[in-house]
């Protein structure tokens, strides 16, 4: 008999033969898990299922409806995309394909060279199950980087090819299936077999990827479309072309090449005029007195309700801010959720009854004591702040329910201006890999809870989950009402985040659970080159995370 190694998963302890797979290893256990197995874990460390151990362990599986786990599975699909679409249109004129942002589940491509229609996608996606019937599996392997970018000018895949000219690895992993090689950000699947569920469907000038959600991995949801979110992501990759910089690689030549300062200032600029835009529509109706701002965690709303605030007052008008967590209910009538914990983040937190009193009688002409809520008492205070709208006064009110009917259910209609203000990220990693919007607010929140509340980088990934939690809940459902959608992300703000996350993401143990969290961002922050916070502007939103803001926030 061969060498063994004991295998433990959770209280079973098995005996395998040396040169297993994890993946074999989970194919005894698959009947224990009700989803997919996609990857294994050990002390810490995320493992594709094609590697082996080599000595007595304990390990775990993560399956596609983990956060890790559903990011593999995408990451798989999109490769089977691109090497579908390499053998069905090449030969029609195929240059490259590239992925964009996500719009719900879905991610939205596009093609260079070849026209998008439905009997192409049609031919892709039979190319795709076949394949994925086929059980091909993604076979990694490790090259010099110099051999690497022989390979990305090659496949003409120049965003990566300028990626890694930044890099200071000796070795790149490359992903090859079937015969097509790339590379990725992240894990892959061991093979197709287990990306069953997918779709593709044309969409404007390019076509989306429809796959499921770590809720509910065995099936798509519908798809539910969201054009104004759509056209705010399309504005925000038309600056970056504009610029130039629509990628890391060429964000790095820029900061390399001495054009930070000006990309800055060029950016900076952009978003001011948004804003001043923004503040020219709101006056131009003068029925307009309730100014409502919504967003998920980390989108700038409190910098952005201060510069929206500056440039009414250039218009003549008087705007005077609220924060609807002024209204929360005293802690003891807080409601409790699933785990008994107050539950800050739903409506029934908030007095309705009185915001809307409150806004009422300031909109019929009366003056009206407002609240501040004290959040060390838990209770609401009253101490002399009155208001009294004249015929120029506005209220600029901020908060996450700002959108949701429901919070100002008696104001007219015709007196609110909603705005839907998110940090979506306007460049990519390269043509096939993206940077997820969440990502980029995740490392906001984590560098600003640090400076403003002394938290820990594991606080702050622990808590995420929660957090996003709230936002798919009372945030997202109500952004396509806004009458506009802000963008607050920056092109160059990952590389001015990345010194400070970086160092509170090194002091994480590996034996903390946020530890495969923290690596993967590491990963990640890596492919950027940082850049000094002296050349950002007083009143930039990047300023309310990283400090020096000319606002209070």
């Amino acid at each position: 008999m061969g060498k063994q190694i004991k295998v433990t998963v959770g209280t079973k302890t098995v005996l395998y033969d040396f040169g297993v797979t994890y993946g074999e290893i989970a194919a005894d256990f698959a009947s224990e898990y009700q989803y997919d197995i996609i990857l294994a874990q050990r002390k810490g460390k995320l493992l594709e299922l094609s590697k082996k151990p080599d000595r007595d362990c304990d390990i775990s599986f993560l399956t596609t409806a983990t956060s890790s786990g559903c990011k593999t599975y995408n990451r798989g699909v999109t490769l089977l995309m691109l090497k579908a679409f390499y053998q069905t249109a090449e030969g029609e004129g195929l240059q490259n394909i590239f992925v964009r942002h996500s719009i719900g589940d879905c991610v939205y491509c596009q093609a260079d060279g070849v026209e998008i229609t439905d009997g192409l996608l049609k031919k892709v996606e039979a190319c795709m199950r076949e394949m994925v019937e086929r059980d091909i599996p993604f076979v990694k392997r490790s090259v010099d980087t110099a051999e690497a970018l022989e390979l990305f000018e090659k496949h003409r895949m120049f965003d990566k090819k300028r990626l890694f000219e930044y890099r200071r690895v000796s070795k790149v992993n490359i992903y090859s299936l079937d015969g097509f090689e790339d590379y990725y950000y992240g894990y892959m699947p061991a093979s197709t077999g287990v990306l069953k569920y997918f779709a593709l469907k044309k969409y404007q000038d390019g076509f989306l990827i429809h796959t499921p959600n770590k809720k509910s991995p065995d099936e798509l949801q519908e798809f539910k479309d969201s054009p104004k979110l759509f056209q705010t992501l399309q504005e925000a990759a038309g600056w970056g072309k504009m610029v130039d910089v629509d990628t890391v690689g060429a964000l790095n030549d820029a900061i390399v090449h001495g054009g930070a300062a000006d990309l800055i200032m060029v950016q900076e600029a952009l978003q001011e005029k948004k804003i001043a835009e923004i503040a020219e529509r709101i006056a131009g109706d003068p029925g307009k007195k309730f100014v409502m701002i919504a967003g998920p965690s980390s989108s700038g709303k409190t910098s952005f309700s201060h510069r929206l605030s500056i440039q009414l007052k250039t218009l003549g008008l008087k705007p005077h801010p609220i924060a609807l967590d002024n209204y929360f209910l005293d802690r003891k009538d807080t409601p409790l959720d699933e785990n008994g914990n107050y539950n800050f983040e739903c409506l029934e937190a908030i007095d309705i009854r009185q915001f809307n009193e409150d806004m009422n009688r300031l909109l019929a002409g009366e003056e009206v004591e407002l609240p501040t809520f004290n959040f060390l008492i838990g209770a609401r205070e009253y101490k002399g702040d009155y208001r009294k709208l004249g015929p120029d006064d506005i209220l600029v009110i901020e908060g996450i329910h700002g959108l949701n009917e429901k919070m100002s259910y008696s104001l007219p209609k015709e007196s609110k201006f909603k705005i839907y203000i998110s940090a979506l990220t306007q460049i990519n990693i390269d043509e096939h890999n993206r940077i997820s919007t969440t990502d980029g607010r995740l490392i906001r929140r984590m560098v600003r809870d640090a400076r403003t509340r002394g938290s820990s980088a594991a606080a702050t990934i622990a808590m995420w989950p929660s957090v996003r939690r709230g936002e798919d809940q009372y945030i997202f459902p109500f952004q396509e009402e806004a009458d506009i959608m802000f963008n607050s992300a920056l092109i160059y703000e990952l590389a001015i985040l990345k010194p400070y996350a970086e160092s509170l993401l090194f002091g994480i143990p590996k034996d903390a659970p946020e530890y495969v969290e923290a690596k993967r961002l590491l990963k990640f922050l890596d492919y950027f080159i940082g850049v000094s916070t002296d050349v950002i502007p007083k009143n930039s939103l990047l300023r309310e995370f990283v400090g020096g803001s000319l606002f209070h926030v």
